[in-house]
């Protein structure tokens, strides 16, 4: 079903210099401007965090605290009014996911039953999303015989169906994109493809959350490589949390560098926050990979927002409107002294 890994595996651990450069710019100027992040790569087992700075417009002060699910989250405030805002996270990280490459394993849903029941945290990332689609997700669960396979199997196939009818495809979809309209156009990026598995895994009753971080250039080259990256982490009563990336179809690799885990993609964003003022805002985001050998890669990508209201874009052209009209009066009556 998988790829073979035989070929992926690097011969030894691989050092990745990643920056992740995110730019906020804004038409008029906006002040107060208060942000929560989760840049931060994650330390343990499987990748080793070996540098990691951050550097941020006016260079405010971050307070860094663990969330829920143990993630670093920075938060920070820029009082003065601004018209643009870049966050710089610069990281080298050792990555060795091969050491979470699956063994064999029987275990089924069944045997989860105990832990979820003793653990909260277990159970809270076994609810699916309500969504009207449902019995595609229920009708596919059956097809495979789920209840009465293994763990790894589910996972397995989910993620091939996955990776063999929905088209990878940029430009479509937003964070606001949900899985109904996924299942439906059956095309997106690796964020909603990651939503579409979770809503297979939590139906079948298996603790599963989202990964937000980066896949890294291969040779062999894969699905949204070179930039921010999203894939899924399940839980087994035996092997704990394993990574399969629906987007390529294959187990995480040392390829997948691991930022933060959430429930879902709201719970992952690398940056969000609020601001005081009346502008139209634009985001791009890019990111640069560089290997031990020299080798460079880089992704510039705009982001598509959140859509305002009809109501909110209205005052924004109104305001633009006025604003421009002042400084051309202000510029006529300095030609006329």
């Amino acid at each position: 079903i998988f790829l073979n890994y035989s070929s992926l595996i690097p011969k030894k651990m691989e050092k990745f210099k990643i920056v992740h450069i995110t730019k906020y710019q804004y038409n008029w100027p906006i002040k107060e401007s208060i942000n929560e992040i989760r840049l931060f790569p994650h330390n343990f087992d499987n990748q080793e965090v070996l540098q990691h700075q951050l550097l941020i417009t006016t260079n405010p002060i971050v307070e860094i605290s663990k969330d829920f699910y143990g993630n670093s989250v920075g938060n920070f405030n820029i009082l003065a009014p601004h018209k643009e805002m870049i966050i710089e996270s610069r990281m080298l990280v050792q990555v060795n996911h091969s050491l979470k490459i699956p063994e064999i394993d029987t275990a089924k849903v069944q045997d989860l039953e105990i832990e979820k029941s003793n653990n909260s945290s277990l159970l809270r990332l076994c609810y699916p999303e309500n969504i009207t689609h449902q019995k595609k997700i229920d009708a596919f669960l059956k097809k495979i015989n789920a209840a009465n396979i293994p763990l790894i199997e589910i996972a397995q196939k989910c993620s091939e169906y996955i990776f063999k009818n929905f088209t990878y495809t940029k430009g479509i979809t937003n964070i606001e994109t949900t899985v109904d309209e996924i299942l439906v156009h059956k095309k997106g990026v690796c964020q909603d493809f990651a939503h579409v598995l979770l809503q297979f895994l939590r139906t079948a009753g298996i603790p599963s959350r989202y990964v937000s971080g980066y896949i890294c250039p291969n040779a062999v080259g894969f699905r949204g490589e070179g930039a921010t990256h999203a894939w899924v982490e399940f839980y087994t009563p035996t092997q704990g949390w394993l990574g399969i990336d629906p987007t390529n179809n294959i187990w995480t690799m040392d390829n997948h560098v691991k930022l933060s885990v959430g429930r879902d993609f709201n719970e992952c964003t690398p940056v969000k926050g609020t601001f005081k003022g009346f502008a139209k805002q634009t985001l791009s985001v890019s990111v640069s990979i560089g290997y031990e050998d020299g080798r460079q890669f880089e992704e510039v990508n705009d982001v598509k927002l959140q859509k305002v209201s009809e109501d909110v874009q209205k005052q924004l052209d109104l305001l633009e409107y006025q604003l421009k009209l002042q400084l051309r009066q202000q510029e006529q009556q300095q030609q006329q002294q």
